[in-house]
Formats: structure tokens, sequence, C-alpha cells
């Protein structure tokens, strides 16, 4: 089958739009995941058992299970219960809530990595815990695990891609909607693949770099 540069031309347009809504789910989905994350890591840490365990317990259990099943339970059930949520509200939500569980391994590693005499120290000098948090641990753990939370955004960014599976018309939803009234797929999905791919290589480089320029003390 030829490539037709006039039918890309046509779709350009429609693509760019799923491709914004892609760009905002994106944004919207890591800010979530990234803020729960941490909280989910500190309540991991918590030397009240009641909570540790079942913040462990749960973060288990989301992290592994499919994310698109969780996509079909916030969408489709929680109706069932009076909860009713817009396609991309829903989305934001499960897929925020998925990667969080992502996230806080990601911060517990970088807490983890700061060295225990900072803990010892924080204790000798009798500081709150929030000071000791937000003064001491969290700016040093940063650098740590800066790097590993681009990478996780990559990631998000590619599996924006599902929530064509609960109607919200993102890049990938937008070229199949294209290729189904056309009935023309391969143009519309080969320049879905090229966003994404484009994308995600350019942050690549972009992580890769943050890497070489952030370096934990």
């Amino acid at each position: 089958m030829d490539w037709d540069w006039g039918y890309v031309a046509d779709i350009t347009p429609r693509l760019l739009d799923g491709f914004r809504l892609t760009l905002i789910a994106t944004a919207l989905i890591f800010a979530l995941s990234a803020a729960l994350g941490l909280v989910i890591a500190i309540l991991r840490r918590s030397s009240v058992k009641a909570v540790a365990y079942p913040t462990y317990g749960v973060a288990e259990f989301i992290r592994r299970t499919p994310e698109l099943v969780q996509l079909y339970f916030v969408f489709y059930v929680l109706p069932q219960y009076q909860i009713t949520l817009g396609a991309l509200t829903a989305g934001v939500i499960a897929l925020g809530i998925h990667y969080s569980t992502y996230a806080a391994e990601i911060y517990r590693g970088g807490i983890e990595a700061v060295p225990r005499g900072q803990w010892d120290a924080s204790t000798s000098l009798a500081l709150p815990p929030r000071r000791v948090w937000t003064k001491i641990i969290l700016p040093q753990a940063f650098p740590r695990f800066l790097p590993a939370l681009g990478s996780l955004l990559i990631l998000q960014f590619k599996q924006t891609a599902l929530l064509a599976a609960i109607t919200v018309q993102e890049l990938l939803a937008s070229a199949q909607q294209i290729g189904s009234e056309t009935f023309d797929y391969v143009e519309p999905l080969i320049m879905a693949g090229f966003f994404y791919f484009v994308i995600s290589y350019v942050a690549s480089f972009g992580i890769r770099a943050l890497e070489r320029r952030v370096k934990p003390a």
C-alpha cells in the first residue's frame, strides 16, 4: 500500500488534538503518582505497624495487578456504586494510583540511600519529624530518585494509550477513530507511533542529561 502524504496532512490536526490530550493526561497522572507515591513511601517507613503493614499490602496489590483491570474497575464498576467519573478523570485516578506504587519504590530507594548518620544526627538533635523529612532527608534523597522519576514519566506517557480502552480520545484513540472512518489504518497508526517514539526518544536524552547533571551528595 502506497503512503499517502495528502491523507497524512488531512489527519494530522486530529492526531495533534489527541496528542495534546495525551500530554495533559501524562502531566496529571505524573503529578498524582509522584505526590501519592511520596505519601506511600513515608507511611511504609512508619514505626506504627498498623500503618506500615496495610500500606505495604495495598501497594503490593495495586502494583501486581494489571493497569487495564484497574482502569475498567474505576470506569465501569464504580458507577454501579453511585461513583461516576468522566473518562479522563477515571483514567488519571486509576493510572495515577497504579504508578504511585512504583514512585513509592523509587522514593524508598532514594531515602534508604541517605547515610544512616543523617538519621542518627536528626534523632540526637530531637528535631521534629516534619523538619527531618523536609530539611534533611528529602533534599539529600532528591538527586538519587529524580532520574528514575524521569524514566517513570516516560513510561506513563506511553501507557496513556491504555486510556483509549475507556473512551478517552487521546492519541491512539484518535488514530483508531480516523482509521475506522476512512478504513485506512496504516497512516494514522504509524503517525501515532511516530509521535510516541519522538517524544520518548527526546525525553530519554533529557533524562540522561539530568543523570549527569544531578549527582548525589
